[in-house]
């Protein structure tokens, strides 16, 4: 359709639903477009490049309607006008200033506001009090500050995402309030304090957690364990210290297996008093590390059931329970100061795809269990204390080497390191018994039915190949029956003369 806003437009009378998103659109907005989209239900121009800078934009919505502009090159600060909406999304843009445009209009209708990527600074308002908002992203700006504690007052949020800010400060004791919440995500900011433990109480519905790359310190607190929706739990890159919690089989989802559902998806009344209103529906999108690359998952995040503790100073065992968490699909534990043996049950946990224990002081014998995991497609032992055998099974060794490197006292492949009999450990020395009684009892059996063949082929192979021998072998057998014969005759009559 572009390069050039469609003029035909204009001549329309009256549409409720527009689409004309990537449409290759290189243009700015024109001064007409506005005000023919009084009575409009859904505008959808995203992912254009369509230019605009906000001013002095006066706009009145009939409908409450769904406004996608995300994408494109639009300027300056949001007009009050747009908060008329009920769906707002303006990410991926060049919108700068504060969003002091929430504070504008009392009687706010917004349900869904998606500001992300853009370039918003200054701290947010402590306006901020709309209770109608379900969805609220103000990732990857510039805000900074501390969170107001009116947070709070949005009693309805379900998803609150304010990564990759500049955040400071301990989350507000308000948040608490947030009951609803499904999805919170504070990851990099500059967050400190302890992480509290009226989190797993209050937020009984939340099924992700993102905490990563903050200043977080302390213990993780017990009552995480309460969260038995969670499906992604992600504290890595802080200070935090202390032991794994001993109650991890309590979080019910991820020591399930399976999921029904492919995406984290939210239904919500598009005008908050009026539940019978048009019902609308948004799918989550979460940004994490996996398989040791940044991703961003929306169309499976419903899939993902994910531990992150990495990068933090934990110290202590890792719980035997979290065997339990056979529905785990990544696991990282990396690159804190666990000790002790990892749980001979881990093979248990068959669903996973990705398990890293590196750079921690696990000593040990790596489990035989883990060999069955069939689905592991990441594994990093590297940098531990680790000793003896690496378990034979197809999947430990088609690893690259790299995987097991810096623990001197493991051997077998893939390793160059070959093993001998005393660095196997007993459950390996079992094995190696068990498969050479094995080799003896077929060593037996094949050696029994060769020497039946031989035998009984060697002499009846004979008779009837060589007459000779068959002569022989015949006139023997007569000379035995005569003397048998005889002897019988003379014993007999020795009885009877008796």
């Amino acid at each position: 359709m572009g390069p050039y806003f469609p003029k035909w437009l204009q001549s329309q009378n009256e549409y409720s639903y527009l689409d004309i998103s990537d449409a290759g659109i290189v243009d700015i907005l024109p001064s007409w477009f506005w005000g023919m989209t009084r009575n409009v239900e859904i505008i959808i121009l995203s992912h254009n490049r369509i230019g605009e800078v906000f001013t002095n934009l006066t706009v009145n919505f009939a409908n409450y309607p769904e406004v996608h502009l995300s994408s494109n090159q639009i300027e300056g600060q949001i007009p009050a006008t747009l908060s008329q909406a009920s769906y707002l999304d303006l990410s991926n843009n060049n919108i700068s200033g504060s969003i002091s445009f929430l504070c504008a209009n009392a009687a706010m209708r917004l349900r869904f506001l998606n500001l992300s990527y853009n370039n918003i600074s200054r701290e947010l308002p402590e306006c901020l009090t709309h209770s109608n908002l379900v969805m609220l992203d103000l990732s990857s700006n510039a805000l900074s500050g501390k969170i107001p504690t009116t947070i709070g007052s949005l009693f309805g949020i379900e998803t609150l995402k304010l990564r990759s800010n500049e955040f400071v400060g301990e989350l507000p004791l308000s948040l608490k309030n947030c009951k609803s919440l499904m999805v919170l995500d504070l990851a990099d900011n500059q967050l400190s304090g302890s992480i509290p433990k009226w989190l797993g109480a209050s937020f009984r519905n939340l099924v992700i957690l993102m905490l990563s790359s903050n200043h977080f310190n302390g213990s993780l607190p017990s009552q995480l364990c309460d969260l038995i929706y969670i499906q992604i739990l992600d504290v890595s890159v802080n200070n935090i210290s202390g032991g794994i919690p001993n109650c991890l089989k309590k979080l019910t989802t991820l020591a399930q297996k399976g999921n029904s559902f492919l995406t984290v998806q939210h239904a919500y009344s598009r005008i908050a008093d009026q539940p019978s209103s048009w019902e609308d529906l948004y799918e989550d999108d979460e940004i994490f590390i996996w398989k040791g690359s940044m991703r961003v998952c929306r169309n499976t995040l419903g899939l993902v059931r994910s531990i992150d503790f990495s990068s933090n100073r934990l110290t202590g065992e890792i719980p035997s329970e979290i065997s339990r968490l056979v529905g785990l699909v990544s696991l990282n534990l990396s690159r804190n100061q666990l000790t002790g043996q990892i749980t001979p049950d881990i093979g248990k946990l068959e669903s996973l795809d990705s398990l890293d224990l590196s750079r921690n002081h696990i000593v040990g014998r790596i489990p035989t269990s883990l060999a069955r995991i069939s689905r592991l497609g990441v594994l990093d032992l590297s940098h531990n204390n680790l000793v003896g055998k690496i378990p034979t099974g197809t999947q430990l060794q088609s690893f690259d080497p790299s995987v097991y490197a810096g623990n001197p006292q493991l051997c077998g492949p893939p390793l160059q390191n070959l093993c001998d009999i005393k660095e196997m450990g007993p459950d390996q020395v079992s094995n190696e018994e068990d498969k050479d009684d094995q080799l003896t009892r077929y060593g037996f059996y094949i050696s029994m039915g060769l020497g039946f063949f031989v035998g009984f082929w060697g002499v009846c192979g004979s008779l009837i190949f060589i007459r000779g021998w068959r002569y022989i072998y015949f006139k023997f057998l007569n000379s035995l029956n005569d003397w048998l014969y005889v002897r019988v005759v003379l014993i007999k009559r020795k009885l009877t003369d008796a």
